[in-house]
């Protein structure tokens, strides 16, 4: 990890998730938590302000870079519920089976380097009943504007923590076993290779 990914990185990201315009997204998803919850990419902590602590049980945060989780700790310490650290990778999460009611992830499933296993994962820890709510961004349906998408996701990854513009996050959620309750699709604004929104929820196929 070079100084660019330790020093300025960590700082860029707080920077763009804190924008105002991706605010009402974090109003409407974040407020559907409840239970036991398991936030995806907790970076550095931007989500905590928008949780209804009176619908929260558990909480844990997953985030693997410790210079994000240097930059939460004054929203950790303000939180109105206790705040679960888990700094690692989504692909493997050290919770038991059927253990979360909700799973959050906000613009992270962008990032993770193995998207499969984090997903596996997440299904992995959700109760019978459970939900995963996000809200995401990724291929536009577009053609001219996914191919753009697709040629600059290798260039992009690199200088953005490895997010990939061209993930569609209905398909992934359904290749991994997960049963789409809701989706709303559109763009937030410009430029269309990164702003095209998935936003919704999806639970664990039911049993029996």
């Amino acid at each position: 990890m070079g100084f660019y990914s330790r020093h300025i990185l960590p700082h860029l990201i707080n920077l763009t998730m804190g924008a105002g315009m991706l605010k009402k997204y974090r109003q409407r998803t974040v407020a559907k938590a409840r239970g036991s919850v398991l936030e995806l990419g907790f970076g550095s902590g931007v989500n905590l302000p928008y949780y209804n602590p009176e619908l929260i049980e558990k909480y844990y945060a997953v985030e693997p870079d410790g210079g994000l989780l240097k930059l939460a700790q004054k929203r950790i310490n303000k939180a109105p519920f206790k705040v679960e650290v888990l700094q690692m990778g989504a692909e493997q999460i050290i919770l038991p089976d059927d253990s979360i009611d909700t799973v959050l992830s906000t613009w992270t499933l962008c990032t993770i380097p193995d998207i499969e296993a984090a997903l596996a994962q997440a299904r992995r820890v959700l109760k019978p009943g459970g939900q995963l709510i996000f809200v995401e961004h990724g291929l536009a349906p577009e053609t001219r504007v996914a191919s753009w998408q697709q040629r600059l996701t290798p260039y992009w990854k690199r200088c953005a923590g490895g997010c990939h513009l061209d993930r569609q996050t209905d398909v992934l959620l359904l290749n991994a076993g997960f049963v789409l309750q809701d989706l709303a699709t559109g763009y937030l604004g410009r430029p269309k290779t990164m702003t095209f929104m998935y936003e919704g929820a999806a639970k664990p196929p039911a049993v029996g």
